[in-house]
């Protein structure tokens, strides 16, 4: 059964503060002397996207029609 309620909460992302030195050396040599990256990730935990700026993050979420909530 499909309502408002269930697509509302499909569309939700969590928005992430990710400490650049816990990522990869391939990912930490492209964050261009970053401390730390906001990451997108959807209901199951997938990654959509890392970002430099938190702003950004929710801007890029809400463009693409989702509704982004920050994860502490």
């Amino acid at each position: 059964m499909h309502n408002e309620e269930t697509h509302v909460q499909d569309r939700t992302v969590y928005v992430k503060m990710i400490a650049v030195s816990d990522l990869p050396l391939e990912v930490r040599e492209q964050a261009e002397g970053l401390k730390k990256l906001y990451a997108v990730h959807d209901a199951e935990g997938q990654q959509l996207a890392l970002v430099g700026d938190r702003k950004l993050a929710f801007s890029l979420a809400r463009d693409h029609d989702y509704a982004p909530v920050m994860v502490h």
